[in-house]
This record gives C-alpha cells, structure tokens and sequence, in this order.
C-alpha cells in the first residue's frame, strides 16, 4: 500500500467515530434476521434459518479477526489491530445467539434432548467445544485479564482462537449434507489464515517501521522503553 493510502486508512481508522460505526454495522446482520422473521420471509422453517444465520455470522465474524493480524502486516495499517477484540467479541455474540436461538426455540429448553444431541450428534459435539472456547476468550478479553493472566499466559490461552476457528468450519462441514463447497470454502480461509500465522509474510517496510517507542514508566523510570505501534497499541497484546 501506498505510503500516503497508508497514512490515510490509518487516520481514518483511529478517528473516535470510527469504532462506533464498526459496532453499528456488526450489529446489522442480526437486525436484518429480526426483520425477515418478524415479516415471515425466513422460509418454510424459520427457526431452523435463524440458527443457520446466527451460527454462519459467527464464523464470519472469527475469520474477520483472524484476518485482522495478516492484514496488518500487509498493508501496513496498523489501526486495524483496534477493531480486533471488537470483531472477536462480536464472534463469540453471534454464536451465544446461534445457541441461545437452537436451546429456547428450536429445542424450547428441553435439557435431556439438548444434552442427547451433544452426545449423539458429533456436530453439535465439536460446535459446543467451539463455543466453549470463544467463551473463555470473551471472558479473558479484558485489560484487566491480561494484568491477571500475563501477557505470556494471555497470548497463549487466545491462541485458542484458531481452534475454534477451525472447529466452527468442522461443526459447518458436518452440518450439511453432502459435499457442498461453502463449507471448503470457510475451513480453507480458516487453514490459510492459520498458516499464515505460523508462515508470516512480510513485505519490505512492513512490521518493525510500523511501531514507536514511549517509557515504559514516569519521567524518573529507569525502565526500558515499551515499543508500541503507532495506534498506541503495545505488542504483547498482539497474539
């Protein structure tokens, strides 16, 4: 990306309205479902659409934030690493609906025939230990997690991401029935994104132009300085 392209996507990004319409615009997918629902235009079966919904929702918006990283390093904007957490948060949002939505109104609480499906249906096996995962990183996304977990014990627990990355494209792989191509499609971005993080690709004036340092402490801290991007974000958190 041009230098100037650059300096622009990155001006864009960090301004105070930006992260307010992200939140907004994540926020449509569900709205949009609400609405088809509420003037019967889900289909035959419109339970059964708004499960499928929430839970493809949720797997596009995990793969959005693994695709924040690469992105990054990229093009060079570094701003996108602020809309990470959001994105992901946002994830774990969509697949509580797509749960929430197959416990209270595909399965109207019936916990026996829930706990049967888990056991029974490997699908629904592999999708739960999905969501349990993207549960323990939504409750760990905190400042204040990160303070209590560190930041070596923090960016190996959200490592986990790519698990459940992957484990989401088995439980749509298994889902339907056939061979179907939307499925392959989802898991090989997913492996692709994972392989990219084992497999980074920098180009020249990427990375380490990108970031800034500022004391680590007070005027008085003899401390080394913290290298920090130039969205003020500090690389320990990038995991």
């Amino acid at each position: 990306m041009a230098p100037d392209l650059r300096q622009t996507a990155n001006a864009v990004l960090t301004a105070h309205w930006a992260k307010p319409i992200v939140f907004a615009l994540a926020l449509v997918p569900l709205f949009w479902t609400i609405w088809l629902a509420w003037s019967g235009e889900l289909g035959a079966e419109p339970v059964l659409e708004s499960v499928k919904q929430s839970g493809l929702w949720a797997l596009r918006f995990l793969l959005i934030a693994l695709a924040v990283t690469p992105l990054r390093m990229l093009t060079g904007v570094a701003a996108l690493a602020r809309f990470r957490r959001m994105i992901g948060l946002f994830a774990f949002f969509y697949a509580a609906v797509h749960l929430s939505t197959y416990i209270g109104l595909d399965q109207f609480f019936d916990w026996p025939a829930i706990w049967k499906d888990i056991v029974k249906r490997p699908y629904i096996t592999v999708g739960m230990g999905a969501f349990l995962i993207l549960a323990a990183l939504a409750a760990t996304s905190t400042n204040g997690m990160v303070k209590r977990l560190g930041g070596k014990r923090w960016r190996a627990l959200h490592r986990g991401v790519f698990i459940a990355g992957l484990a989401g494209c088995l439980h749509f792989i298994m889902l339907v029935k056939g061979w179907q191509t939307t499925p392959l499609v989802y898991a090989t971005i997913a492996t692709g994104l994972l392989a990219f993080r084992r497999w980074p690709l920098r180009l020249p004036g990427r990375g380490e132009s990108r970031v800034r340092t500022r004391p680590a402490g007070g005027p008085a801290s003899a401390a080394a300085p913290e290298r920090r991007f130039v969205d003020g974000s500090s690389p320990a958190r990038r995991s």
